[in-house]
């Protein structure tokens, strides 16, 4: 390597550097978004070679009632709730919260956050229902379900999608916020949501906990990509 490649490259890496201590938080984002990429990428592969089967199986099992398989752990109102909670990621329930969100950012003529939400949550939306479609996984059988399904089980769209509205939303609000401890409230709630919606699919046995966890990597990762994209369109405008 001769010295005018060698300086260019030390200039480049000087200016990344600068540049990341300038504004350490869009490269962490950045940082956990090419994680979670990877790692749904890595869970993909696992579940096309059956290595998850195994451990899906059991978390289901120990999610029953150990005296009457047909019944889910814990008593009839849990089940009830559980299903509330995963009304949170229908397609109704988003398509709501998106819409009327859409709608405020437009009428406080913030076009360009409506564009932002619509384009993240219909191109993530598109992006799950492909990859649902490429994989084909059945539904796991092995108990009754406790929700009505009528597609394919790889990956969770109520996860996924959730992911993308709940924390692109969260991402909007806390912005839009000055104190530190409203920003990690409003993210706070986003994440539990998001929590409530997964972990509910799994305990009424519509999906298995790899479906789930492969949505909760693949929307976390599609909401933070599209923030940093967002984050720099912005600052080309300013």
């Amino acid at each position: 390597m001769n010295s005018t490649i060698k300086n260019k490259l030390v200039y480049i890496i000087k200016q990344i550097r600068n540049h990341i201590l300038r504004e350490p938080i869009p490269f962490i984002v950045l940082l956990i978004s090419t994680i979670g990429f990877f790692a749904f990428s890595k869970l993909a592969s696992e579940v096309l070679e059956g290595e998850s089967f195994k451990i899906d199986t059991l978390i289901l099992y120990l999610l029953r009632n150990p005296n009457n398989s047909n019944y889910p752990l814990g008593p009839p109102w849990l089940e009830e709730m559980m299903r509330d909670f995963t009304g949170l990621g229908g397609v109704g329930v988003l398509t709501i919260v998106t819409l009327s969100s859409a709608i405020y950012l437009y009428l406080i003529k913030r076009k360009d956050l409506m564009l932002y939400l619509i384009t993240a949550v219909g191109i993530g939306t598109i992006f799950s229902n492909l990859i649902k479609y490429g994989f084909g996984r059945p539904r796991p059988e092995l108990f009754p379900h406790g929700s009505i399904t009528d597609t394919t089980s790889f990956p969770s769209n109520h996860s996924l999608v959730a992911a993308i509205v709940y924390l692109t939303i969260g991402v909007l609000l806390a912005e839009s916020q000055t104190r530190y401890s409203i920003k990690i409230y409003i993210l706070s709630l986003a994440i539990l949501i998001i929590l409530l919606v997964g972990i509910s699919r799994v305990y009424l046995q519509v999906h298995w906990p790899s479906d789930v966890l492969a949505g909760w990597l693949g929307g976390t990762a599609w909401a933070l990509m599209f923030w940093i994209i967002a984050h720099y369109m912005r600052k080309d405008k300013s």
